[in-house]
């Protein structure tokens, strides 16, 4: 049988949090949910070790889960793992932060095989990155990184030898960090097995916000007078132009509107409206790039942006990487991440009539700079 104990008893104080971080919402359901609902296939009991005043919130939580309970969590980890391992009845067990959501089923298969296979199974990654010895503030050494891993979780091992390495390590009132550290000290060598880049913790504020953000933007102009049309920047020699307040350049405007819905700010009516005057006949890639300004004061910056424009004419073909390197150099990105498409609307509806073009943007932002 095989037993997951959840870690849930840390108050998250890195994260500047008010109440336990397992209990925050991401992606519509608290953090915990993730987990539970990654381990429950695959174990047939679940404890979750928490503090006594979270216990009546993780309990309704716990109501989908026939195979789960609380135990009650110490002032470390090791105090927690230990209660649930004197409540766990299952020949294996594999320990897990129930802050890690991301948690795959492959991964945990993975842990359970190692176990069977090894005797015990410690989730990690092998580093990227140098490792330094560091005293107050100075290097004293680099070692080579390949003699060192990154250890996530799920961490299994057969109960009996955990406990009894757990029961050791009070005994001479030591403290790990997790299990593979008391496992090393009091019983054996743990295996390693590789898990996922993706099967982070959740530690930081930032690390609850989304990492990535989509956005949509329309625009649509009609044609009037005019012998030019401007579309991402680029002047279009045209037998119409387009009416609108500023210089028309609906690719533009779709876009700005993309970026500011990925940011969750307000339209471009909000902020450039059409009754201001200093709009009148602005130029929209000075506008675009006081939309990028906003979003870096959010600690927002573009990943990559679509555009497509939909005319029966000008014929846009000649202009298109014009078009796009102008964006890019707005954008601060490279002409590699910015798309611009022009298609036709086959004759159907005002576009087919040649009564005005739409366009659409679709953008990605990414948290940094």
């Amino acid at each position: 049988m095989i037993a997951a104990i959840l870690c849930a008893a840390g108050r998250g104080l890195r994260a500047g949090f008010s109440e336990n971080k397992v209990l925050r919402e991401l992606n519509g359901l608290p953090v915990l949910c993730h987990s539970l609902s990654a381990f429950a296939p695959l174990a047939d009991e679940i404890l979750v070790a928490c503090a006594p005043e979270d216990m009546p919130r993780i309990d309704a939580l716990l109501a989908p889960y026939p195979n789960a309970r609380t135990v009650l969590g110490g002032a470390t980890r090791g105090e927690s793992v230990y209660n649930a391992l004197k409540a766990a009845g299952s020949e294996i067990v594999l320990v897990h932060d129930a802050a890690r959501p991301f948690v795959t089923e492959k991964i945990i298969r993975d842990c359970i095989e190692c176990v069977r296979t090894y005797g015990s199974g410690v989730c990690a990654l092998p580093l990227s990155d140098t490792v330094a010895e560091v005293f107050d503030g100075n290097i004293l050494d680099v070692p080579p990184r390949e003699q060192f891993a990154a250890v996530q979780t799920p961490q299994g091992f057969y109960r009996s030898k955990l406990l009894g390495a757990y029961e050791r390590a009070r005994a001479d009132g030591r403290i790990f960090t997790d299990e593979s550290g008391v496992y090393a000290a009091y019983a054996e060598a743990p295996r390693l097995f590789f898990g996922d880049r993706a099967n982070r913790k959740l530690t930081y504020p930032e690390d609850f916000a989304p990492a990535e953000r989509a956005g949509f933007g329309v625009d649509t102009h009609a044609f009037g007078e005019g012998d030019h049309i401007t579309l991402c920047g680029v002047k279009i020699p045209s037998a119409h132009g387009l009416i609108a307040h500023s210089d028309g350049d609906a690719a533009v405007h779709a876009l700005m509107d993309a970026l500011l819905s990925a940011a969750g700010l307000r339209d471009i009516g909000f902020y450039f409206p059409e009754t201001d005057e200093r709009f009148a006949g602005a130029d929209s890639m000075a506008l675009l790039a006081e939309v990028i300004g906003m979003l870096r004061t959010q600690g927002l910056a573009v990943r990559n942006a679509s555009v497509s424009v939909v005319a029966e004419r000008p014929r846009l073909f000649p202009y298109i990487e014009e078009m796009k390197q102008n964006l890019a150099d707005v954008l601060g990105i490279s002409v590699s991440c910015v798309g611009v498409a022009a298609g036709t609307n086959e004759k159907l509806g005002y576009v087919g009539e040649g009564k005005g073009i739409t366009c659409f943007a679709t953008v990605l932002l990414r948290k940094g700079t």
